[in-house]
């Protein structure tokens, strides 16, 4: 298997992830690894273990077209254009034709769960037109739907056990929160494979929660009673704002709310332990190792 691989957003949290299991885990030679960045000069320590840096800029075709060029299988991982739906769909569109030209083998995506018409995630149509732009190029994928990280959860809960008080809409939505890295595993595997067949694949973690259970096991690790205090997503979206979330913003993170309080992110696979061979970490273990954060 002499396969070459491509990750585009490499000096990302999870692009940097999955390079890692590329090169650890996996033991991929670093002369078959393409890292992709709009920022090369932060790859110093990759370039120095032998793997490719190349530029590439999503707002940038020419860049794309550079970067993709002599690569056999290519990650797109999804851009952060969080607050602005639809500018990255237009990105990733300019990435997917870049890899048709430069006639990649296998196109890999990082997707999320449940993207298709009716998501009330705002972002969700990025997503799902990425999806298909992939399947119309011709090209054999796998495409990852990404749950929601527990590192997302440092955006509330430090908060939450300070005041008390956890706002949220969600609920009795569950969700089945995911370590970034048993994902980054995940993908690197599936990166890595022979795998020539077209896929989706949704990855979470091993259990699906309420806000109440996860505020209790909260509670458990770190002592602190938290209250959840459920909102109509319009007093959660004006409370954000009051508390100093973008304007712009403060909707997208209400929308994750509606998206629990539906059931779309209910689900729980076991595509992290079939990809990685490893079974993924339970939230409570990701609260104990991160407890002095979160209390502090």
């Amino acid at each position: 298997m002499t396969d070459t691989l491509l990750v585009t957003g490499a000096s990302g949290q999870l692009g940097r992830g999955v390079i890692n299991h590329l090169l650890e885990t996996l033991k991929v030679s670093p002369q078959r690894i393409i890292a992709a960045t709009r920022n090369p000069e932060n790859l110093a320590d990759l370039a120095a273990r032998g793997v490719t840096i190349r530029t590439a800029d999503f707002d940038d075709t020419a860049s794309l077209a550079s970067a993709f060029t002599g690569a056999d299988r290519v990650l797109i991982i999804s851009t952060n254009e969080l607050a602005l739906p639809g500018k990255r769909l237009n990105q990733h569109e300019a990435a997917v034709a870049a890899a048709k030209s430069a006639g990649v083998s296998h196109l890999l995506y990082t997707s999320m769960p449940n993207p298709e018409p009716g998501s009330p995630v705002l972002f969700a149509p990025d997503h799902h037109g990425t999806e298909q732009a992939i399947k119309a190029s011709g090209i054999p994928y796998t495409i990852f739907r990404n749950g929601w990280y527990q590192e997302n959860l440092f955006m509330a809960l430090p908060h939450a056990i300070a005041s008390g008080q956890w706002y949220t809409s969600a609920g009795d939505g569950r969700i089945a929160h995911g370590a970034r890295d048993d994902m980054a595993a995940a993908i690197a595997a599936g990166l890595a494979s022979s795998a020539t067949e077209s896929t989706t694949y949704t990855l979470t973690g091993p259990k699906a929660h309420t806000m109440a259970e996860i505020a209790a096991l909260v509670t458990e690790v770190t002592g602190k009673p938290i209250e959840v205090v459920q909102l109509t997503d319009e007093a959660l979206t004006e409370g954000l704002k009051a508390a100093g979330v973008p304007e712009a913003f403060a909707p997208v993170i209400v929308s994750f709310d509606t998206n629990t309080r539906s059931g779309r992110i209910s689900m729980v696979t076991d595509a992290v332990e079939t990809l990685s061979g490893r079974k993924p970490q339970p939230l409570k273990q990701f609260l104990e190792a991160n407890k002095a954060a979160l209390v502090s």
